[in-house]
């Protein structure tokens, strides 16, 4: 087990491929969200924009396609598809290993390109909810990521100087974003070699 609380007095930890295996169930959502748009949304370019919230992502990809569309509600229409989906859900066990072990140790803190309320969801239905002392969604940073202001706001929030947390990341994107707030990246993916 990799004991970090010697060194540093936060984790934060990304959701989406990171907590909680749900990349593969957001893509199911977002075939049939974008198909019933006629938008085109690779599997590869999915997870190529893994951290970057909904709406944006429908905005990105309606103007490429010459698509004039409601961004925001595409956005919750595969929100809520998603949580109809919500059951098959499961946590990725190296990381949430990692969290449990220093859950009364040092304050932890989720900073996700997930809306609030789904995060929260999505944390209450594998049980681990309260091993955080916040929760950062897209919602609730004028900039999220890659802008590091999701990573920032989570540090503020459990009252840690970002440069003493350890962030935990699947994507690129995540990580240039947890850098950007001055944090040292776990690359999860290095984990689950």
């Amino acid at each position: 087990m990799i004991n970090l609380h010697h060194n540093y007095n936060g984790l934060i930890f990304d959701m989406d491929g990171t907590l909680a295996d749900t990349m593969p169930t957001h893509f199911i959502a977002w075939s049939h969200s974008m198909a019933a748009q006629g938008i085109e949304f690779s599997e590869e370019r999915f997870y190529a924009l893994g951290g970057v919230p909904a709406a944006v992502i429908v905005e990105m990809l309606a103007e490429e396609q010459g698509k004039t569309v409601d961004a925001k509600l595409i956005a919750n229409a595969k929100e809520e598809l998603f949580l109809e989906l919500l059951v098959d859900v499961q946590p990725i066990f190296p990381v949430k290993a990692i969290a449990e072990f220093h859950r009364e140790l040092i304050p932890m803190a989720v900073a996700t390109g997930s809306l609030n309320w789904v995060a929260e969801k999505i944390l209450k239905s594998l049980g681990i909810r309260d091993w955080f002392g916040a929760v950062v969604g897209a919602d609730d940073v004028q900039s999220p990521k890659p802008a590091p202001e999701t990573y920032l706001r989570a540090a503020e929030l459990i009252g840690v100087d970002p440069k003493r947390c350890h962030a935990f990341e699947d994507t690129e994107l995540g990580m240039q974003s947890a850098r950007n707030a001055g944090m040292e990246v776990v690359d999860i993916n290095v984990l689950l070699v």
